[in-house]
C-alpha cells in the first residue's frame, strides 16, 4: 500500500490570503492587493528555517523566506500574497504552489517577505 503524505506540523498559524486585483493602465498591468485585514482568512503551518542565504557578487545576505503548508485552496496562485496575522508581515508566493501528490488535499508554497527600501 502506498504511503500518503501527512503534514508534519499542525495548521495553527492564522494567515490571510491577499488576492490581487489587476488593472491595465496604458497597456501596463498593475496589481493592487487588499489590506491585511481585508483578505481571506485561512490556517496553515509557517516555517522560516532561518531564511535563505545568498551570495551575490561577493555580498552575503539572508532573504526572509518561509514555507507554508495548508489545506488545498484553488484560489492560491503565484500572483497572490500571504499575510501573517500575528506579526503583520506580508509575503509573496514564489513560483506556483505545489498541490501535493495532485490529490487536492494539501498545498505547499515557498514565500518571500515583501519589504520596502532600496
Amino acid at each position: 500500500m502506498a504511503q500518503h503524505y501527512a503534514p508534519a506540523a499542525p495548521f495553527s498559524a492564522a494567515l490571510m490570503l491577499l488576492v490581487p486585483t489587476v488593472t491595465v493602465t496604458r497597456g501596463v498591468e498593475r496589481a493592487a492587493y487588499p489590506a491585511l485585514g481585508k483578505g481571506i482568512l485561512f490556517y496553515g503551518s509557517f516555517k522560516t528555517y532561518g531564511g535563505t542565504e545568498r551570495d551575490v557578487n561577493g555580498l552575503y545576505s539572508v532573504e526572509d523566506t518561509a514555507v507554508i503548508e495548508c489545506w488545498y485552496r484553488p484560489d492560491i496562485k503565484a500572483s497572490c500574497r500571504v499575510g501573517v496575522l500575528q506579526t503583520g508581515a506580508i509575503y509573496e508566493v514564489i513560483g506556483e504552489p505545489e498541490n501535493i501528490n495532485l490529490r487536492n488535499q494539501y498545498i505547499r508554497m515557498k514565500v518571500k517577505r515583501v519589504k520596502g527600501g532600496a
